[in-house]
């Protein structure tokens, strides 16, 4: 029988998906909340990640968006044990590997496909720590466990679930079709030892009347043996909190614009990183966030045009071309938009971006947008900090955080778009002022911030909902969502199973 994580001690649930976006990442988060609602100490835990949507943890840690997201509905501070490895793709078949926080190097997917099992004692030495401190840890899968292919050396699903011996909760999607095939097939592929782990499943995102799927619960129980924990109707304010991956970008944010007079234009780049950066502008009511996909032209009349951050920034700078991005760009600044770039969106505002030991891809140099007068070299240490301050412009306060490797120099620099607490200066501004760029990703959340950049745009409009305190009411809204319409009590006596294993 395989050893018990070390320091192991507290109840632990771990949900496995059918499959990528099916909601693991909410569902955690909303249960968190639930749990810490009903007096428990909660920790979140993720063994392998991979995303571009990163957050910088306690002592300057990089862990993924998602599991900063659940530490926030445990009221906890998120630390680098709550996703030990988290891999960033940097290409189609390549990424950065992040071990405890810190880059430990890059991979292709071959590669990592036969060295990721080496992480596994690092992943339970984590999960060890968490449950030793913890009433509860709420564990999360990352794809299917029934991805047969990727089994050997596994991590992320089974192979943690039958190291550690936590108790496995299956949820499946109704909102993309075939659930009933996806929770069957799940448990026709699993292997016996790991199929016994499976304590019951979830149905998510359903819309209509879950009584409709009554014989669909029933089918799914006679075919598996497992419980239904519940059925999930949508959660339409879902949308407000962080997504965990481009997968989930793509999904929700490839329906038509809102319409708010405010219009703001994103390219979607293909490496497109810690786009969260994005949403408290989505939830502003007057505010139309444009994210154009590939295939079409930037619109020349909006507002703001916001390059974002990127992952491999001279690939996407070299997408942006080839997509006649540039152009748009150019042409929206000489219509009077302003232009934002944010960390990678920023350096490509520069004449020049050189990656001379290829840090993110072939090494190399190519001009960039040549709206700022700054030149970029890419390399060296990975800069991972929070950082608070205030904004150039307006003298109002800004927090943020960073995340990138390389410098950035030049004239425009002697204009800082912002001015950091401990008198350092970040970022560069164009001589009118209407082109900046800056390295602080999660600027949006800024409230006065933010409603000073709108402002700028339209005079006289309302300043938009408080972001943070948004946030907070949407996770208690999840968790009343889930309390409604899961059996939480069983989930806490499934959990509780794995003290006693």
């Amino acid at each position: 029988m395989p050893e018990r994580a070390e320091g192991g001690r507290a109840a632990a649930l771990m949900l496995q998906g059918t499959g990528s976006d099916v909601g693991k990442s909410l569902l955690v988060a909303g249960l968190c909340r639930a749990f810490v609602r009903r007096g428990l100490r909660v920790l979140p835990f993720k063994p392998q990640n991979m995303s571009n949507n990163a957050a910088v943890a306690a002592g300057g840690a990089e862990i993924g968006r998602a599991q900063a997201l659940q530490a926030l509905a445990c009221g906890v501070e998120a630390t680098a044990d709550m996703n030990p490895v988290l891999l960033k793709p940097q290409s189609e078949t390549g990424a950065q590997v992040i071990v405890h926080g810190r880059l430990a190097g890059t991979a292709d997917a071959r590669a990592w496909q036969a060295t990721k099992v080496r992480h596994l004692p690092a992943v339970l030495k984590s999960f060890g720590r968490l449950a030793a401190d913890a009433d509860l840890v709420l564990v999360e899968g990352a794809g299917s466990p029934a991805e047969v292919n990727l089994r050997e050396g596994d991590i992320a699903n089974m192979g943690f679930a039958t190291a550690a011996l936590v108790p496995v909760v299956l949820v499946g999607d109704i909102e993309r079709g075939g659930v009933i095939a996806q929770l069957v097939g799940t448990h026709a592929l699993l292997p016996d030892d790991e199929r016994a782990l499976v304590s019951g499943f979830i149905v998510n995102k359903f819309r209509g009347d879950p009584r409709l799927f009554d014989d669909g619960l029933t089918a799914i129980t006679q075919r598996t043996g497992w419980p239904s924990l519940g059925v999930v109707p949508w959660f339409a304010a879902a949308g407000l909190l962080p997504a965990e991956d481009s997968a989930s970008l793509d999904a929700r944010r490839a329906a038509p614009p809102r319409g708010g007079p405010i219009r703001v234009v994103v390219p979607r780049l293909p490496r497109i990183a810690n786009f969260d950066d994005l949403d408290p502008l989505a939830a502003e009511p007057d505010v139309t966030v444009d994210l154009v996909l590939p295939g079409n032209a930037l619109p020349h009349d909006g507002d703001l045009v916001v390059l974002p951050g990127s992952k491999a920034t001279l690939a996407d700078l070299a997408a942006l071309r080839a997509e006649g991005w540039d152009l748009d760009i150019l042409a929206a600044r000489r219509r009077g938009a302003r232009v934002l770039g944010l960390c990678g969106g920023y350096q490509m505002l520069g004449t020049r971006i050189a990656d001379p030991a290829g840090s993110e891809g072939p090494a190399g140099a190519v001009p960039g947008l040549g709206l700022l007068a700054v030149r970029t070299i890419l390399g060296g240490d990975k800069t991972l900090a929070r950082a608070s301050g205030v904004a150039a412009v307006g003298n109002v306060p800004i927090t943020g955080y960073e995340m990138h490797i390389g410098t950035t120099r030049g004239a425009d620099c002697a204009r800082p778009f912002a001015l950091l607490d401990g008198g350092r200066a970040d970022g560069a501004r164009s001589p009118d002022g209407r082109v900046g760029g800056t390295y602080l990703h999660g600027l949006f959340a800024s409230d006065t911030w933010r409603a000073s950049v709108l402002g700028g745009l339209r005079a006289g409009r309302a300043p938009g909902p408080a972001w943070e305190a948004r946030i907070e009411a949407t996770l208690d809204g999840l968790a009343g969502h889930l309390e409604r319409h899961l059996d939480l009590e069983r989930m806490l006596v499934l959990a509780r199973s794995y003290q006693r294993a």
